[in-house]
């Protein structure tokens, strides 16, 4: 018996969700093999370049100067355009700066590789908003908390590159071969996932970016829980980017570890990052937010520490446990928690990544710099600090907003099985 029209439409639109919810996996998945697959290499592109740390350090400034330029024009531009083709944009040119990573390895080129990473960081900034604009309007759509699962997707991805990009070392491949691979691959997943995301998606009205950029975003700027919830951005973003740009060599050259050991650590910090993103829907709709974001900081400063002021490799190793656990739910909260603080949602989400961003702009090159000084480990004391902050601020998370959320995700939940049972 054919369903009625109302159901059946209803269904139908719960398989559009679905293919939306399994793209943006996708594309989450997509950027985390990405970033991890040239971070495990670092070690020997920096070997290959014949730089120091702290001449590494001025290389990964282009990555962060075009994170930076990327989120900064990427609320505008999703106003303009919607989130689709923005996130198409960003996706070329991440696999164009890959790319350019991967020549200018083989051809030992400084130039090339700074444009590379400058590319692939530009990419990242202008599809980050976009992809978690998407996100934060599936959420509202489904009514079922998403965010943390989709971040957890991207650290899985940082597993699996990760993974690849130990075995690759441990094997000797070339690192240009190891990233042509890479690059092919996540061209492969894109051309697959960007089919099912919707157009439309955070434009303004008629398309007109005036209406967000200039007419609303100035009060978003005077709203004080969203610079607090920005501020947690940055702290929790610089405890993850300091160890996606640094953690490899802080274990080689602070611990004394081989490029493959150092690999290995990186791929538990990324493990311990995608356990706490997926279990995270559930320790948050049991304890809250404000409890989640507090405890994730003191376990993340706790790792931080340990890694710091121990000399004990094995201990430290273990150590980056914490931290990753400690620094995996408090970015995507914060975005859930700024979507939900107010209206114009494309400029407060794109507020707080800006943010967050700004400590992946002065992240590598400050502490680079730093450890040119005093060293690695007790140039992670600034990374410390900042993660104690967030602990104290974590009460902005909380908008009010859990109960009614969790309502729309059992009545959708409901909703769907009795389609299905129909």
């Amino acid at each position: 018996m054919p369903l009625p029209k109302p159901l059946r439409r209803s269904v139908l639109m719960d398989q559009d969700l679905r293919r939306r919810r399994r793209a943006l996996f996708l594309l989450f998945l997509l950027a985390g093999i990405a970033m991890s697959s040239w971070v495990t290499r670092t070690p020997a592109i920096r070997d290959r370049l014949d730089v120091t740390t702290g001449q590494m350090g001025l290389v990964l400034f282009a990555l962060s100067c075009g994170s930076m330029a990327g989120i900064i024009w990427s609320g505008r531009l999703v106003s303009r355009f919607g989130t689709r083709p923005v996130i198409v944009w960003g996706t070329v040119s991440l696999l164009a700066g890959m790319a350019a990573v991967c020549v200018g390895s083989a051809a030992a080129s400084l130039p090339l590789v700074t444009a590379g990473l400058g590319a692939f960081g530009a990419g990242m900034g202008v599809s980050d908003v976009a992809v978690n604009v998407d996100a934060t309007d599936l959420e509202r759509s489904s009514g079922a908390t998403t965010l943390p699962v989709l971040h957890g997707c991207f650290s899985l991805g940082t597993v699996f590159g990760a993974g690849a990009g130990m075995a690759a070392t441990a094997s000797g491949v070339p690192v240009q071969w190891h990233l042509a691979a890479v690059t092919a691959s996540a061209a492969a997943l894109f051309l697959h996932a960007v089919r099912a995301v919707p157009s439309g998606t955070g434009r303004g009205p008629s398309g007109e970016p005036g209406a967000t950029d200039s007419a609303r975003r100035p009060a978003v700027w005077k709203d004080r829980r969203l610079l607090l919830i920005g501020v947690i951005v940055l702290a929790m973003a610089l405890a993850e980017g300091s160890a996606n740009d640094w953690l490899p060599l802080l274990m080689v050259d602070g611990h004394g570890m081989d490029a493959a050991a150092g690999s290995l650590v990186y791929t538990g910090f990324a493990a311990a990052m995608t356990l706490g993103r997926f279990t995270g829907t559930y320790v948050l709709d049991r304890f809250g937010r404000t409890a989640v974001v507090r405890a994730g900081a003191f376990s993340a400063s706790l790792g931080l520490l340990v890694v710091i002021v121990s000399d004990s490799a094995p201990l430290a190793g273990v150590a980056v446990l914490l931290w990753g656990l400690g620094a995996s739910l408090g970015f995507p909260l914060a975005l859930s928690a700024a979507g939900e603080s107010g209206p114009d949602e494309t400029a407060r989400v794109g507020l707080v990544a800006t943010i967050g961003y700004v400590a992946f702009l002065v992240g590598p090159p400050g502490l680079g710099t730093l450890a040119d000084h005093v060293g690695l480990r007790p140039a992670l004391l600034v990374v410390l600090a900042c993660v104690a902050c967030a602990a104290f601020l974590a009460p902005a998370v909380d908008t009010g907003a859990r109960g009614s959320r969790g309502a729309g995700a059992a009545s959708t939940r409901e909703g769907a099985a009795e389609a299905a049972g129909r």
